[in-house]
């Protein structure tokens, strides 16, 4: 009787809805300028240094310059309030160019 609760207790158990945790998958090189202007600070921090990551990691750069992070920002916000229409990915692009 005691296996018979336990089958019944643990088959109850398996059919209440769980908890699930949501995935939500961004195509970080279509976000348009405006949309990063616009979001809150803290989400503009996070998609920024994620960002930056992603593009030292490419480039091949395995160094952080806490002051080349923060003057190329400065960059990328101020092209991004030019050409809001754009894309990050492209003004990152122009914006740490060394040409």
């Amino acid at each position: 009787m005691m296996k018979i609760t336990a089958i019944g207790m643990a088959l109850a158990l398996s059919l209440l809805p769980m908890r699930g945790n949501a995935q939500v998958v961004i195509d970080m090189s279509s976000v348009a300028c405006a949309q990063y202007l616009a979001m809150p600070p803290d989400q503009a921090s996070d998609f920024s240094a994620w960002m930056s990551g992603w593009f030292n990691q490419k480039h091949g750069y395995v160094w952080v310059d806490i002051l080349a992070y923060k003057q190329n920002l400065a960059k990328v916000r101020a092209l991004c309030a030019e050409r809001p229409a754009e894309t990050v990915m492209s003004i990152l692009e122009r914006a740490t160019s060394t040409r």
